[in-house]
C-alpha cells in the first residue's frame, strides 16, 4: 500500500483548546469529528455550531462522524458548513442512497458507517453512491476502546467488492486503532484510519500520526 490516510480523532483531545490540539495534528490529512447524540450511541459531543468553527479554524481537511439519530434530517446541515466529508451511520438512515446523494449536492463527500453487527454486503449495490466507506471497529460511542478483530473478513470483503466493481471507493476504519492494530486493518484492505487516544494520548501527537504512517506504508509494503 503506496499511501494510506491518518485522520486523528479530536474525541481523545483537549475539549478546552481544540484550535490548540488542531495544530498539534499538521501531519494528519483529515481531522476526524465525533458528532454523539447520546442516542444513537450513549455518548454525547459536540453539535453544529462547535463543528462550524472547528471547519473555519483547521488547516486540515474535516471529516465529520455522525453517530446521531436521523441522520436524514441533520446530516445536509454539516454538509453546509463546507467540510470535506461528512459520514452517516446506514442503521440512522431511513433513505441512505438520497442521503449520499444530497450531501454530495452540497458540496461534500458522502461517506456510510456501518456498526460491527451490521452487515455489508446489503450495500455494496450503493457503494457508488459514496466516497468513503466507515467499517466501525469497536462499538461506537467511547474512545479508548480495543480493536474487534472479528471485523477484519468484513474489511476483506469490502476492499473486495470494491477492487470487483473498480471503484474509487475509500474504505476508513475507526476504533482501537494503534501501531499493532492499523497493520491488520491495513493488511485486510482498509486505507483510511482514525485513530484517537494514539495520537493524542501521546506526548507528540505529529510523532505518532507519522509513525502510525511508516507502519503501514513501509511495513506493510508488499500489500
Amino acid at each position: 500500500m503506496s499511501h494510506c490516510r491518518i485522520h486523528p480523532s479530536i474525541l481523545s483531545a483537549d475539549f478546552a483548546n481544540l484550535e490548540a490540539e488542531l495544530h498539534r495534528i499538521e501531519t494528519a490529512d483529515a481531522v476526524h469529528v465525533d458528532v454523539m447524540d447520546n442516542h444513537f450511541v450513549p455518548n454525547l459531543t459536540l453539535g453544529l455550531p462547535v463543528v462550524k468553527r472547528i471547519a473555519e479554524v483547521s488547516s486540515l481537511p474535516v471529516d465529520v462522524h455522525l453517530m446521531i439519530e436521523n441522520a436524514d434530517r441533520w446530516a445536509p446541515d454539516y454538509a453546509d458548513l463546507g467540510v470535506e466529508s461528512v459520514t452517516f451511520h446506514a442503521e440512522a438512515s431511513a433513505a441512505p442512497v438520497r442521503l449520499a446523494r444530497e450531501l454530495r449536492a452540497r458540496g461534500s463527500k458522502a461517506a456510510m458507517a456501518l456498526r460491527p453487527a451490521t452487515a455489508v454486503e446489503p450495500y455494496l449495490d450503493m457503494f457508488e453512491e459514496l466516497d468513503m466507506l466507515l467499517l466501525m471497529t469497536v462499538e461506537p460511542g467511547f474512545g479508548g476502546q480495543s480493536f474487534l478483530d472479528i471485523i477484519l473478513p468484513k474489511i476483506r470483503r469490502a476492499r473486495a467488492a470494491i477492487e470487483g466493481a473498480g471503484l474509487p471507493l475509500m474504505l476508513q476504519v475507526d476504533g482501537g486503532i494503534t501501531r499493532d492494530t492499523i497493520l491488520r486493518a491495513a493488511e485486510a484492505g482498509a486505507d483510511v484510519f482514525v485513530a484517537g487516544s494514539s495520537v493524542y494520548g501521546t506526548e507528540e501527537p505529529a510523532e505518532a500520526i507519522d509513525v502510525l504512517r511508516h507502519v503501514v506504508e513501509h511495513t506493510g509494503s508488499g500489500l
